[in-house]
C-alpha cells in the first residue's frame, strides 16, 4: 500500500484510494503508527495524543477497538499492526509512506556534492508535500507533537534547494519558488538571504533591499531581535554593489567548456588530466577541489580531451537525464577508478591498482575498433555500445597506453601543501607541477 501524509491522509493500492477507516480518530491512529513504522508506541502515548492529554478511563479500550478494525480493514493488503510490550508497531516493508521517502530524498540531497543532482533530490522530496502534515485529521498543536520536525526539515530543503539553483545560476527559479514562502518565515535567515540574492541577480535590486526592510520589521516585531550577521552582511554587500553578488562563483583555476568547468590543463596527458580532475590530494582536501561533480561534466570534460567524440558526447548527456541513477552509479565508478589510476601511476609497486585499471582497460578493448580518420591517421574508437560508461572507458583504455610506456617513470607528485597533482618530469629536475597555485616556493 501507498500512505500519504505529507498533507490529507490519504491510503491507495495499486493507484486506486482504499478507506481505511471512516472515524477521523481511527485514520489519526493509523498515521501515528506510520510516523513511528517500525517502532513501538506505547499505548499511554497513543491515549496522550489522540485525547489532547485529557484521555478518558474508557482509552485503552477504545484503542483496542480502533486497533482491531484497522487490523481487519489492512490485513488483505499485507499490513500488519503488532502488540508489543505495552504498545502497537506497524511493520513498513513492501509499502510506502511519503514521510519515510520525504526523509530519505533529503538525505540522499545532503549527501551529494553534484548541485544538479541535489536540486534534483530536493524536488523529488518536497513533491511530495501536499498541504500541512496530516492536513484532515489533526490540528497544529498534533502536528508540533508528532512530527515537527518535518516541518523544519522541509524549510531546510527550501532553503537548500534554493541555494543549489543559485550556484547553478536558477537565480529566476528561485525567485518563484521562494516568493510564498518568505514572508511567513523572517526568521529563516538563509531562505531570506536566498530570495535577496536571488532578486538581486534577476536585477531587482530594490525589491531586494525592501525584503530585508520588511524581514527586519517582522523580526523585530515579532520576536524582538535584529537580523543576524549573515543578512546584515548580504545587505550592506548589495548597498555597495558588490560585484561578486551578481554571479554564481565559479571554481579558481577552471576553465568553462559545454557549460561546465573545467580544470586547466596540467599534464597534457588525457590519463593524467584525469587523476588531476582532483585537485587536492592531500588531507584535508581543498574546498571545491572536487571536480567531478556531476555525470555531464565527465561526458564535457572527455569530449574535451578527445576520448569522445562530440556527438557521442551530446548523446551521453541526452541519456545521463533519462536515466539519471544509471549516470550517478558510472560517476562513482569513475571516482574510484580515478583513485586506482593514481596509485598506479604513482607506486608501480601496487600491484591491485593496476590490476582494477587493467580489468576496465580490458573491457574498453572489447567495445573498441580501429578507424582511419578524416586525415589518414588510424585511431581506436569507442562504439556507442559502451553506452554512459563511454567516458570511463575512454579513460581506461587512455591509462593503459600510458601504463605501457616506460615514461610511466617519469611521472612526479606535486610536493606542494594541498596539491598532489601529477605531472611527466621528462628532464628528471622538475619538482613542482606547473600550476602554480599550491603555495610552492618562488
Amino acid at each position: 500500500m501507498e500512505f500519504r501524509l505529507l498533507g490529507p491522509f490519504e491510503a491507495r493500492h495499486d493507484g486506486a484510494r482504499v478507506l481505511v477507516s471512516g472515524r477521523r480518530q481511527e485514520r489519526c491512529l493509523l498515521a501515528i503508527l506510520l510516523l513511528d513504522a517500525g517502532r513501538v508506541v506505547a499505548t499511554e502515548r497513543l491515549a496522550d495524543l489522540l485525547w489532547d492529554g485529557d484521555a478518558p478511563d474508557s482509552a485503552r479500550r477504545t484503542l483496542h477497538t480502533y486497533i482491531g478494525r484497522l487490523r481487519a480493514r489492512l490485513r488483505p493488503y499485507g499490513l500488519h499492526i503488532d502488540t508489543r510490550h505495552g504498545g502497537y508497531a506497524l511493520d513498513p516493508d513492501g509499502h510506502t509512506v511519503d514521510a519515510r521517502e520525504f526523509v530519505a530524498l533529503c538525505g540522499r540531497a545532503r549527501a551529494t556534492e553534484d548541485a544538479v543532482r541535489r536540486v534534483r533530490h530536493y524536488d523529488e522530496a518536497l513533491a511530495l508535500w501536499h498541504g500541512p502534515l496530516l492536513a484532515d485529521v489533526a490540528d497544529d498543536a498534533l502536528r508540533d507533537r508528532l512530527r515537527g520536525h518535518l516541518t523544519e526539515l522541509r524549510l531546510s530543503a527550501l532553503e537548500q534547494r534554493a541555494e543549489a539553483r543559485l550556484e547553478l545560476g536558477e537565480h529566476t527559479r528561485v525567485v518563484a519558488e521562494l516568493a510564498p514562502v518568505v514572508p511567513r518565515h523572517p526568521e529563516r535567515e538563509r531562505l531570506v538571504a536566498a530570495h535577496m540574492t536571488a532578486l538581486h541577480r534577476s536585477g531587482r535590486q530594490a525589491e531586494a533591499l525592501d525584503l530585508y526592510r520588511l524581514t527586519r520589521k517582522g523580526l523585530v516585531s515579532r520576536l524582538g531581535v535584529e537580523p543576524g550577521t549573515v543578512l546584515r552582511t548580504l545587505h550592506e554587500r548589495m548597498l555597495r554593489g558588490d560585484p561578486r553578488l551578481d554571479r554564481p562563483p565559479g571554481p579558481v583555476y577552471a576553465v568553462r567548456v559545454g557549460g561546465e568547468w573545467l580544470p586547466w590543463s596540467t599534464s597534457g596527458h588525457p590519463a593524467l588530466e584525469f587523476c588531476n580532475t582532483y585537485a587536492g590530494w592531500r588531507d584535508p582536501p581543498s574546498p571545491g577541489s572536487e571536480w567531478l561533480r556531476a555525470y555531464s561534466t565527465l561526458a564535457v570534460w572527455a569530449g574535451h580531451l578527445d576520448l569522445a567524440e562530440e556527438p557521442l558526447v551530446s548523446g551521453l548527456l541526452t541519456q545521463a537525464q533519462q536515466r539519471p541513477e544509471e549516470a550517478a552509479a558510472v560517476l562513482e565508478e569513475a571516482r574510484t577508478f580515478r583513485t586506482r589510476l593514481y596509485t598506479a601511476l604513482t607506486d608501480p609497486e601496487d600491484v591491485p591498482a593496476f590490476q582494477v585499471v587493467a580489468a576496465v582497460a580490458q573491457e574498453a578493448a572489447r567495445v573498441s575498433s580501429f578507424v582511419r580518420g578524416e586525415d589518414g591517421l588510424g585511431r581506436w574508437r569507442l562504439s556507442p555500445s559502451a553506452g554512459l560508461r563511454l567516458p570511463l572507458l575512454g579513460v581506461a583504455r587512455s591509462a593503459a597506453e600510458l601504463l605501457g610506456d616506460p615514461a610511466r617513470f617519469m611521472i612526479r607528485v606535486c610536493p606542494g601543501a594541498g596539491c598532489g597533482w601529477v605531472f611527466p618530469d621528462e628532464s628528471g629536475r622538475r619538482r613542482w607541477c606547473s600550476l602554480g597555485t599550491c603555495g610552492r616556493p618562488h
